[in-house]
């Protein structure tokens, strides 16, 4: 197990100094000059230079580079070029929304896939097998931002149950919990369509191995073996697709932001591209690349609890 880990550690430091490699190379390759859009068409050359010495990007890029990374080290992500604050409090600010909205949503993906897929498997061939994955098919086809819409529009504009889009904060945690319901569903509800789906083709492959057919054959029923051999070792897919999905959710809700009108991180690196404000985007980005690889982590390190083969292997 100790070898295990110290594999997965080294693969993880690996793979964050590439990652921050890529993410500084990609946004500095982008046309264009952070200092000439701040200060508009009419700047002079020579106020643009000013400007670009104050803001450090008159340095060489390897050095800009090592600054970037040391600074992350110490947790100094910079100062915003157009919001001109850390870009560590703004980071904080927004993750303060889209964290919350990734684990609702995956929290409820999971809800409702973990007994969608167990119908499905136990009813193999059956109807209900073929109604669920309908409908499981149908919702991994449905947009998540047509579905926000739609959303609004049952929920908010016509019952008025819950609010149409903003974030008032945690200072009312209620009211926060609210406000994120309905963008966690429109989140959840595709995930958790793949995730049924999933699941019901490991179980069934589980289902298929010589060991569930000796429980059978012991008098156990189908769905007996099912719930208590066969769940277990089906999970290492379904972990698989879970920590892709928080990372997608944390990451790639920024459609969704938009129509809820969020204060997210999406909508910050979506902000930030915009405005050219490449320190935010280079925090922002790696912030979350830092994210989708402590996830794959946590994720092998579920595997090795699940199977234990792997900590042998170990």
């Amino acid at each position: 197990m100790i070898a295990f880990l110290a594999r997965r550690l080294l693969v993880l430091m690996l793979s964050l100094v590439v990652a921050s490699l890529v993410v500084f190379t990609a946004v500095e390759v982008v046309p264009g000059n952070p200092a000439a859009f701040m200060l508009g068409m009419n700047a002079t050359p020579e106020t643009v230079a000013a400007l670009q010495q104050t803001l450090g990007l008159g340095q060489p890029a390897p050095l800009r580079y090592l600054d970037w990374v040391a600074g992350m080290l110490r947790g100094d992500f910079g100062i915003s070029y157009t919001y001109r604050t850390p870009v560590a409090d703004l980071v904080a600010d927004r993750l303060a929304v889209s964290l919350p909205l990734a684990a609702l949503a995956l929290a409820l993906s999971a809800a409702l896939a973990l007994p969608v897929g167990l119908f499905a498997a136990a009813r193999q061939g059956r109807a209900g097998d073929a109604v669920a994955m309908g409908a499981a098919q149908f919702g991994i086809a449905l947009p998540n931002f047509w579905l926000a819409m739609l959303l609004v529009l049952v929920f908010a504009v016509n019952l008025r149950w819950l609010p149409a889009g903003g974030f008032p904060g945690w200072s009312d945690p209620a009211a926060a919990l609210r406000a994120l319901i309905l963008p966690a569903v429109a989140l959840a509800l595709p995930q958790a369509a793949i995730l049924a789906r999933v699941l019901r083709a490991a179980l069934i492959e589980t289902m298929a191995e010589d060991y569930i057919r000796t429980v059978r054959a012991k008098g156990r029923s189908r769905t007996g073996a099912l719930l208590a051999h066969g769940l277990r070792n089906a999970l290492v897919p379904v972990l698989t697709i879970l920590g892709m999905q928080f990372s997608f959710l944390l990451a790639g809700a920024i459609i969704v932001e938009n129509v809820f009108y969020l204060p997210g991180l999406g909508r910050l690196i979506f902000q930030a591209i915009t405005q050219r404000d490449l320190i935010v985007v280079e925090s922002a980005v790696m912030l979350l690349v830092v994210a989708v690889i402590l996830v794959t982590f946590l994720t092998d390190l579920a595997y090795a609890l699940v199977d234990p083969r792997l900590r042998r292997a170990g």
